[in-house]
């Protein structure tokens, strides 16, 4: 009988210390401390709706400075000379980003005849002109990235005049 109690008592000890050390004072509830939310949650209404005027606004600002110009200039065959049109919309272009200066990207590309090397110098050369003329325009030179192409990213695939001149531009970007 004694290893009974001796095998009962130690489990019995432990659980009621353990029982003892998890029990809590009693909680008063009549003195529950609730949050007034109703000047946070108002605050809250306030900075969303000046996000949203906020947002609005750019928007707006976005929505004026849109460039409706064409980005896309062609050239003759074999030729970096600019055409009365790509001036035209290049000086509308030049402008633009005078107002709202950011960095652009112009991009000269060729037709398929000719060497890879001659139509990638093609390329440069009718970049160049694009860029000096806006430079003459008044954009600075520092915001502007000359790269070509070549014949690598056609426009339009084919082997005849209207897939070859479609080919042979300027994009801004």
């Amino acid at each position: 009988m004694n290893i009974s109690a001796n095998k009962f008592g130690l489990p019995i000890l432990c659980l009621s210390v353990l029982l003892a050390g998890c029990s809590s004072a009693p909680v008063d509830e009549t003195t529950s401390t609730i949050e007034d939310t109703t000047v946070q949650t108002a605050s809250l209404e306030m900075e969303m709706e000046m996000e949203a005027e906020k947002a609005a606004a750019m928007a707006e600002a976005a929505a004026e400075s849109v460039n409706s110009a064409d980005t896309v200039f062609y050239f003759a065959f074999d030729k970096a000379v600019l055409s009365d049109d790509s001036r035209a919309a290049l000086i509308e272009n030049a402008q633009f980003l005078m107002s709202n200066p950011r960095a652009v990207r112009l991009e000269g590309h060729a037709d398929e005849r000719g060497t890879r090397e001659y139509n990638m110098a093609l390329g440069e050369r009718r970049a160049n002109a694009v860029k000096d003329f806006m430079i003459l325009q008044g954009v600075s030179g520092s915001m502007i990235e000359v790269v070509s192409y070549g014949e690598e990213r056609a426009a339009s695939f084919g082997s005849n005049a209207a897939a070859w001149s479609m080919n042979r531009r300027v994009e801004l970007k």
